[in-house]
């Protein structure tokens, strides 16, 4: 078994994992974990998302729809939703096992939003933080919320238009991008960074939004060094007709920007995943690529689908799982695929509903708490305003025993049982 000594470091909780290599279980012999989660490990080992293959699936919302879910420092599984509400909140503490009664984040109706944003777990701290948007005539007009008590209650942190810098426009493509605010709507969750002199960063996907005009819209992201008090808006994803995206932090400190389009110029495709990199912990995103595996929504039209993406908390190793659908019409047969080498090739997919399946959002459990070990998707099952909530709850040995889709090949684990 895979030995893990940590050291403290200093006392904002920063960790080194000193890694013996067991199982072949790290690529290499040393490998430096950069921080901890509010006193706990941020990555581990491989081993507990191996072991017997488990998947079930239960209803936790009614109505309305816009997932986002997150796990918590302590390990509770997070999942909001929300329409034309406050963001809506269901908790579990025990790995996903059971979950607390249907809550609600804030108290002030007037903050209600058209629909539901992001979160991101503040790694530093342990809060957490949620928005909503729309919370007015425009989608630019939100709110955000901060629990520093892993999601029991929680406080305004501020509008969006109070805590965001509006971006300066730039040229994508050749073409001076739109200027404006930045929203979450329709975004996976966020991340802490943990693998770069940006540690400590969070990082969220965004979007520059006008909803008449989706060739000029595009993603980007939004970034905090403080907390979640104020936020920055990074340079445009470089394509316009984007939204709704998702990313991860791979092991070696570049963020994987994973992105749907509603929108493409003529000669281009708007049907499979949008990738884009950043080297500068979110500020920028550049080498543009359009999947030949993932499609963005079902195949018959040129419009997408919010996914999501997430990064296992292995030490050493960049295994992500993404969230889609794999369909030649309409919302439904909701589908996750396997990377092992940080989304270079994506090997495997799996089926996870063959009904109704639109938005969707990942998270994966945390080192030494219930959740280690089982991967999270929460989904759409289907059209509003009819559509339910439901998550998934599964692991890796699961995932692997489903199908190869030709692109590359799906690693074999000497403890998989």
């Amino acid at each position: 078994m895979q030995q893990l000594r940590y050291c403290q470091l200093s006392n904002i909780g920063i960790l080194t994992a000193i890694v013996a290599v067991g199982l072949g279980l790290a690529p290499e012999p040393l490998v430096e974990v950069a921080m901890i989660a509010a006193g706990n490990p941020a990555e581990g080992e491989l081993a507990p998302f191996l072991d017997a293959p488990e998947f079930e699936t239960r209803q936790l919302f009614s109505g309305g729809r816009f997932p986002s879910v997150v796990v918590s420092t302590e390990g509770t599984v997070l999942a909001f939703w929300g329409r034309e509400t406050l963001p809506q909140i269901r908790r579990s503490e025990d790995g996903g096992a059971t979950w607390e009664p249907l809550g609600e984040v804030g108290e002030d109706s007037e903050r209600a939003g058209r629909g539901l944003g992001a979160a991101v777990v503040d790694e530093t701290t342990g809060g957490i933080i949620v928005f909503m948007d729309g919370a007015g005539e425009l989608w630019n007009q939100g709110h955000g919320w901060r629990s520093g008590d892993d999601g029991k209650t929680w406080e305004h942190i501020g509008s969006t238009e109070s805590i965001i810098a509006p971006n300066e426009p730039v040229e994508v493509d050749g073409v001076e991008s739109i200027p404006g605010r930045a929203i979450t709507h329709g975004a996976d969750s966020g991340i802490t960074l943990r693998h770069s002199e940006y540690e400590g960063r969070l990082v969220l996907p965004a979007r520059i939004y006008d909803e008449a005009e989706h060739d000029t819209n595009y993603n980007c992201a939004i970034y905090s060094d403080d907390g979640g008090s104020t936020w920055q808006t990074s340079a445009p994803f470089p394509a316009f007709g984007t939204g709704e995206g998702t990313l991860a932090e791979l092991s070696d400190g570049r963020l994987y920007y994973n992105s749907r389009r509603h929108w493409a110029p003529e000669g281009e495709t708007a049907r499979m995943r949008h990738i884009a990199w950043s080297e500068d912990g979110g500020e920028t995103w550049e080498d543009l690529s359009v999947s030949d595996v993932l499609p963005d929504g079902a195949q018959h039209r040129d419009y997408g689908l919010m996914g999501g993406l997430v990064r296992l908390p292995v030490t050493g190793r960049d295994i992500l799982i993404f969230s889609n659908i794999e369909s030649t019409e309409g919302r439904r047969n909701g589908t996750v695929w396997a990377s092992f080498d940080g989304g270079k090739t994506w090997p495997i997919k799996r089926q996870v509903d063959e009904g109704g399946f639109a938005y969707s959002s990942a998270a994966a459990g945390r080192p030494g708490t219930p959740s280690e070990g089982w991967i999270y998707v929460l989904y759409e099952t289907g059209g509003h305003p009819d559509s339910s909530g439901r998550i998934a709850r599964f692991n890796l040995s699961w995932v692997l025993e489903g199908e190869p889709t030709g692109d590359g090949d799906a690693p074999e684990f000497e403890n998989q049982e």
